[in-house]
């Protein structure tokens, strides 16, 4: 890519980033495009749809978040681990309000240009929780997918401003209940 093209594209995903962050994931492109002073022909030319523009905005989060599970694995117990990485996925979900309807969509659907990233995503929590079940610490009866919708869910309480001020105790009771805990409070092993 040229660089004045890279240049150009780099400011479209600043704006579109600001935009979203703002007003949330079904913000026009249209405004896009009028905040950052292209044409929307410029901006589908770079993007031909939402979806490719928030996988291109999206996508180093989706790999940090996921590199971010491999260094957990390693790193944390396991039950510290699932916990640890279930509160960055909610925490950077907040900041796109909405994203988390387009994730849960793009999950089933092979077409969306969000599809990859976001079954890499599960997969990563799908092996911390794995390895939490292993180690007696996690519900055996929670699955991938389970811990998907319960970002999905979370990130929406943090959307909502009467509930944003309970979201880090919902949080903890959602932890909890994921979590096996022995009557000390600690977990079980």
């Amino acid at each position: 890519m040229r660089a004045d093209a890279r240049k150009n594209r780099d400011h479209l995903l600043a704006v579109a980033g600001a935009a979203i962050t703002e007003q949330g994931v079904e913000v026009s492109l249209r405004d896009i495009a009028r905040r950052a002073d292209v044409g929307l022909a410029t901006l589908l030319r770079h993007f031909p749809t939402r979806e490719a523009l928030l996988e291109a905005l999206l996508h180093s989060s989706f790999e940090e978040l996921t590199q971010s599970a491999r260094e957990f694995e390693t790193s944390s117990s396991p039950e510290d681990a699932l916990v640890s990485w279930l509160r960055d996925c909610v925490g950077w979900t907040t900041e796109y309000r909405g994203v988390t309807v387009l994730m849960a969509a793009a999950i089933d659907d092979t077409e969306s240009a969000l599809h990859a990233s976001c079954v890499t995503l599960r997969a990563a929590g799908a092996r911390l929780l794995t390895r939490a079940q292993a180690a007696g610490v996690a519900r055996g009866d929670v699955d991938g997918a389970d811990l998907f919708a319960l970002i999905a869910m979370l990130a929406w309480l943090g959307d909502q401003p009467s509930l944003a001020p309970r979201a880090d105790h919902l949080f903890q009771v959602v932890a909890d209940a994921i979590l096996v805990r022995g009557t000390s409070g600690r977990a079980e092993g």
